[in-house]
């Protein structure tokens, strides 16, 4: 598994039983384990959520699944 890949399984992890759809950044931040403290490492790569809440729009919401959570940070993150 590349690191892109398993980041992105870790943000899915991460938001594993949460209730979707997520409407807001601060609902998304509230919904990670450990808030924005909630780290997913690979390697070398540390990425924490705030940091990646950093890279979202208003336009990215709501998110329907942490699947598309996922997929928008790990492209936005440029892994």
């Amino acid at each position: 598994m590349d690191v892109k890949e398993e980041i992105h399984a870790q943000i899915v992890g991460a938001l594993a039983g949460v209730k979707f759809p997520i409407e807001t950044p601060e609902a998304l931040m509230s919904a990670f384990p450990d808030g924005a403290e909630t780290t997913c490492k690979s390697g070398d790569v540390e990425l924490k959520a705030g940091d990646a809440g950093q890279v979202l729009t208003a336009d990215d919401f709501p998110f329907k699944s942490a699947k598309d959570v996922a997929d928008v940070i790990v492209k936005r993150a440029g892994l």
